[in-house]
This record gives structure tokens, sequence and C-alpha cells, in this order.
């Protein structure tokens, strides 16, 4: 299971009891700021997409939506998300606990600015009902972030 990954994968920053994991689903946004009790702007969600068959990730705030204009602009291609049922086999996690931590070598994650308005994020942990506590500064530690990038709108 994704969650054992991304365990083990905290396990080797010493951060993995920081894993939360719940009795509900957080699947969504909505499901996850309730399960967490915050605003669903700071649950970092994380979507998947292709470029000429390269996978990449992208973490948003969960209030925003992808401005496919400025994806276009900085990808140099249309925005294109990865199928439902081929998210696992592609990035290592399935919808609704795809995160940014112990995904597949030839994923690419990129961080959206919409995030850096705050001091914590939750993203999700390899589970549909799971979520971790980052500082900005760790979720840029933990991600393996490539840059940060500004594809998003309805946040400003």
């Amino acid at each position: 299971m994704a969650i054992d990954k991304v365990r083990e994968y905290f396990k080797t920053y010493q951060m993995d009891d920081h894993i939360l994991e719940f009795n509900v689903s957080s699947a969504t946004v909505e499901l996850a700021a309730e399960a967490l009790h915050c605003e669903g702007k700071r649950i970092a969600k994380t979507m998947s997409f292709l470029i000429d068959n390269q996978p990449i990730l992208i973490v948003t705030a969960g209030d925003t939506k992808i401005d496919n204009a400025k994806y276009k602009h900085f990808f140099g291609a249309k925005a294109k998300m990865i199928p439902g049922n081929e998210v696992e086999r592609i990035i290592g996690h399935a919808i609704g606990g795809v995160c940014p931590f112990a995904v597949n070598d030839n994923v690419k994650v990129y961080l959206d600015e919409s995030l850096q308005r705050f001091e914590t994020v939750f993203p999700a942990a390899g589970s549909p009902n799971s979520a971790i506590e980052l500082t900005i500064p760790e979720l840029e530690k933990y991600s393996n972030f490539l840059q940060w990038i500004d594809v998003c709108k309805g946040w400003q």
C-alpha cells in the first residue's frame, strides 16, 4: 500500500510519526479539510499530468484551479491529466492519496506559488485517509521539487 511507502520514506527523516490517518476519507479537498478541521485552501492537493509521456505532479493550494493559459505558457503544452485508472501505475499512488513523496523515479514535482501564503499545508500521505502537516520549507525538502511555478487561478 502506498501509505506504507510514504511512511518508510518519512522514517528516513524521523518524520513518520507526523503522518495522520483518519477513520474517514480525506480523498478530496473538502473531505480532507473536514477531517483536519481546517480551511480547504490549506489542503495541498497534488495533481498528476503527462507532458510528452513525462509524468509530472503539481502541488497546489486547495482553493485553486489550473489556469490553462499559464500552464501552456510554462510547460509549452496543453494541460493533460493522467487518466484516473493509470495514476497509480504511473505515479506510485492511487487517486485520493496522490502526494509528492515516495513517487516513482521518473516523476517530476513542481510546487505552485499558491501554497506560499501559508505557514503550513496538508498534503496527502499515500492513502485516501491520510495527510501530513508540513511547513513550506519542509514541503520543499521532502517533495524533492524541481521549482516553484505559477500555473493556478482563483486564489489571488
